[in-house]
């Protein structure tokens, strides 16, 4: 533009993206070779954060069992175990979802599910 020229009132962007299902939440996904900032994923942040939590008010003698823990909170003793058990990821994977690095697959519901209690192995078996 130049200094003379008039700004127009309205101005269109055409962005090519397809709108896939990621964790149970709608995302958008950009083509190939365009590069789109990571946001760390809120579900699995406060999964972590709670596993963390949990698993320090058990260690300190808070609680005796995770079924008085799970009453307190209000959750299926069920559920908290398997949430217990993300303090068991290998440190670089805490890192990767921190900072919003993880791999896709890398959702809530998949690490809710059985994972090798071996770090080099659970590299392998998330990504």
């Amino acid at each position: 533009m130049t200094r003379g020229a008039p700004i127009p009132k309205t101005v269109t962007l055409h962005v090519p993206f397809r709108v896939v299902k990621r964790g149970g939440r709608k995302e958008m996904q950009l083509p190939e070779g365009a590069t789109q900032s990571r946001r760390a994923d809120s579900a699995l942040v406060k999964a972590l954060a709670r596993a963390f939590r949990w698993k320090r008010m058990i260690e300190s003698g808070e609680f005796a069992t995770i079924a008085e823990l799970a009453e307190r909170e209000g959750i299926a003793p069920s559920y908290m175990t398997r949430v217990l058990r993300l303090t068991l990821l290998a440190p670089e994977i805490v890192v990767a979802i921190l900072d919003g690095n993880q791999a896709p697959e890398v959702t809530l519901a998949k690490l809710l599910e059985p994972f090798p209690v071996e770090w080099e192995e659970q590299c392998v078996h998330l990504s």
